[in-house]
């Protein structure tokens, strides 16, 4: 099992993680709970459980610049690097009025 306790990471674009915006992972067993912070996120946090080949399935919320509160769901596939490092595919789903979905990545960033 991979464990994500401690592990900080950043939305990837064009290749290259944007420090600008860091989720800061906690886990204890199969119960995985996290922060974020930056781009157009005041703040955001998450809960969830870690399957025991490492997928993620968690909630979310946040607040973004503009004062919009939003909160979705994401399941995330996790890939080891070849330097060690762990990067996520996630599926996500944002509910309310602006629902939409999508397809991000993130990687671990030391």
């Amino acid at each position: 099992m991979i464990n994500y306790d401690g592990k900080r990471f950043s939305p990837v674009a064009d290749g290259a993680p944007e420090e600008s915006r860091v989720a800061v992972y906690r886990q204890e067993g199969d119960l995985l709970w996290g922060e974020f912070l930056g781009g157009k996120a005041r703040r955001g946090a998450l809960t969830g459980k870690c399957a025991p080949d490492g997928k993620l399935d968690f909630a979310y919320c946040m607040v973004l610049d503009d004062g919009e509160v939003i909160s979705g769901h994401c399941a995330s596939t996790p890939v080891v690097l070849e330097d060690g490092r762990i990067r996520l595919d996630e599926v996500w789903e944002r509910f309310g009025s602006n629902g939409s979905t999508g397809i991000s990545v993130i990687e671990e960033v030391r």
